[in-house]
């Protein structure tokens, strides 16, 4: 046997369709819809995934496969918490950070965060580490420091990330570095990290160590020698980035036979991996729209087996990507409607409610007419939100009345969107949806047109020596300036919705997906299916738990331009303009201007073009061009 056949890919059906409705966890989310399942595939030691929620504790109130809250999460865990009690096993939650910046129920507060930390704090979770969004802006890194690692006390784990402590300047770490314990009911010996990819652009009251530099640390070394049944590594990484490479091997290095698992994030998919036979690693998507699942069976305690046997321990894995919605807590449960919910689970709904209430996230700005994609469009396109912006959003926001007449480029990251407006009310909660950043426009007067045009090409294609010359300047890789999904490899291609074959049972479609509904003489039957993820990761195309049709996916450049004032004509374009843009990619476009031909522009030559950030311009263009009749 292989070791890629040691890693459980069965595909468990439920016997029958889900039940066909269920209550809203927040009142005027959208009810779930049934769809075939696969079950959780329990082992010894299971573990529960959350990543880059980015604030969306209160759910998708508009989709309805991902609308179940932070209160119900809560009440699932419960659930299965006294499942693995009563089997004998363990469970353990994880959570790999970026939770913060990406909706109003943390954004919308004044100071940021009222709400968000004391709802969060409500889960039990075993081991947490700190994302990139935790560190961008230093009053959010001063308040995980203050509130969230004291929060979770010895289950934070910072293991190449320092605090810089306001009052003395002293830099300490921002938690301990790892954590040793042991499982509740079989007493496992776990050894657990948890590190942050190579981030640079962090607040000045934090330092981020590279992640070559910390494992050749005293205390890492030492840590990787303590011979525990399991490692655990948590991450905000993706989990084909080279940091984990690099941990995983220095582990390996020193423990051959030893599982390790890893857990990930930031890039914002559904992934897994396995780097050798006894190591698995998973990703576990983003907004709260995933609960990862991983477990872990067979040879797990080393005192269960001699030393003359470990070369020889087996053990397997298997993962399930539960969408974040009530039917499926219900099924992975075996209770409904009324036996599911929790009073410390409805206890915490009510608090989400509460803080929605009082930030009033529901209030309207205006009706979008018609559904906004960020990647279901290619752009440009009708259909796309980056053609709206460039087409109707930037012309109008991006204007200093003194310089109104002169010519302009406008450019606008595509990671600086978060997600999709979709047709119907656009509320002060889709506007922290859609744009939650602090970043306001800035601008470089009267740049040469013909060194001005030649930017925008340079940050969508910057090829090795533009990469390169940022590395000596310090200036971040290019890839921050996209969406994070396609740092993490969606590249390329568009996703086919027609995911099944029409072929009978046992056949299997282009995506070697087979159906998996059977009628009474055991024929494949289609089913009918909501649009929704179909993972294809390294491991296989069955780690979704419920069955859906596929998703059309574009790739996005990492910018576009508006040219405002700008006429066609390429016998009259004008000799200077005006190079406006979004202040979050300052180093790229002064980058970009040096490698187009121009003179060396620099800091001191960037200035505000206009008051307020993106994201108020941007409500305010909604007020002022959609009705609020919807």
């Amino acid at each position: 046997m292989t070791w890629k056949t040691r890693i459980i890919n069965n595909v468990i059906l439920a016997a029958g369709p889900l039940a066909r409705l269920a209550r809203a966890a927040q009142q005027g989310a959208a009810k779930p819809v049934a769809a075939p399942m696969r079950d959780l595939v329990w082992g010894k030691l299971n573990f529960l995934h959350t990543t880059d929620t980015h604030g969306w504790h209160g759910g998708h109130l508009k989709e309805s496969q991902y609308s179940a809250d932070w209160g119900d999460y809560i009440s699932f865990v419960h659930h299965l918490r006294k499942e693995a009690d009563e089997k004998g096993i363990d469970l353990l939650l994880v959570d790999t950070g970026d939770r913060v910046e990406g909706n109003g129920l943390y954004d919308a507060s004044d100071p940021k965060g009222k709400y968000y930390y004391d709802i969060y704090r409500e889960q039990n979770v075993d081991i947490i580490c700190t994302g990139n969004h935790e560190l961008y802006q230093a009053p959010t890194a001063d308040e995980e420091h203050r509130q969230t690692v004291p929060n979770f006390k010895n289950n934070y784990i910072a293991s190449n990330l320092d605090y810089i402590d306001p009052s003395t300047g002293e830099r300490v770490p921002m938690a301990q570095r790892y954590r040793r314990f042991q499982t509740k009911n079989q007493k496992v010996d776990i050894v657990a990290f948890g590190f942050l990819f190579d981030f640079m652009m962090n607040a000045n009251n934090t330092v981020v160590q590279p992640v070559q530099e910390a494992i050749k640390e005293q205390w890492f070394q030492e840590a990787i020698r303590e011979k525990p049944d399991v490692f655990v590594v948590i991450g905000h990484v993706g989990v084909r980035m080279q940091e984990f490479k690099d941990i995983f091997a220095a582990i390996r290095a020193q423990n051959w036979f030893t599982p390790i698992v890893f857990f990930g994030g930031h890039v914002h998919i559904r992934d897994a991996i396995a780097y050798d036979s006894r190591s698995f690693a998973i990703a576990s998507g983003r907004y709260f729209e995933t609960i990862g699942f991983m477990s872990v069976d067979g040879d797990i305690k080393k005192s269960d087996i001699s030393s003359e046997e470990e070369a020889n321990r087996a053990v397997s894995f298997s993962r399930r990507y539960i969408d974040n919605n009530l039917l499926g807590f219900y099924h992975h449960t075996g209770l409904n409607e009324s036996s599911f919910p929790t009073e410390h689970g409805r206890n915490v709904t009510a608090m989400i409610a509460k803080g929605r209430k009082e930030l009033d996230l529901d209030y309207n700005y205006g009706c979008a007419p018609k559904d906004y994609w960020m990647t279901r469009r290619p752009y440009p396109d009708e259909n796309s939100v980056y053609t709206w912006l460039e087409k109707e959003v930037l012309p109008d926001v991006a204007v200093n009345e003194e310089r109104k007449d002169i010519p302009r480029l406008a450019i606008f990251n595509t990671g600086g969107i978060r997600f999709d407006i979709f047709k119907g009310a656009f509320t002060k909660d889709t506007t922290y949806i859609v744009s939650p950043f602090t970043s306001g426009l800035k601008y470089i007067p009267d740049v040469p047109y013909s060194v001005a045009r030649k930017v925008i090409t340079l940050l969508n294609r910057s090829g090795p020596i533009f990469q390169a010359a940022g590395v000596d300047a310090g200036v971040p890789d290019p890839r921050y300036m996209g969406i994070p999904e396609q740092w993490g490899g969606r590249r390329g291609t568009v996703v086919d919705r027609d995911h099944f074959s029409q072929a009978g049972a046992g056949a299997k479609s282009q995506h070697g997906q087979k159906p998996l509904l059977m009628d009474e003489n055991g024929h494949g039957q289609e089913p009918h299916l909501i649009e929704g993820y179909t993972t294809q990761d390294a491991i296989g195309d069955d780690g979704d738990d419920a069955v859906h049709s596929a998703i059309d996916y574009y790739n996005i450049p990492n910018c576009v331009q508006a040219e405002i004032g700008i006429p066609e004509d390429e016998d009259v374009k004008p000799e200077t303009v005006d190079l406006v843009f979004i202040d979050f990619i300052q180093p790229w476009i002064l980058l970009a201007l040096r490698f187009s031909g121009g003179e060396s522009y620099s800091k001191s030559d960037v200035k505000q073009y206009v008051e307020g950030t993106f994201t108020e311009l941007m409500s305010g263009w909604v007020k002022k061009n959609w009705g609020v009749d919807c």
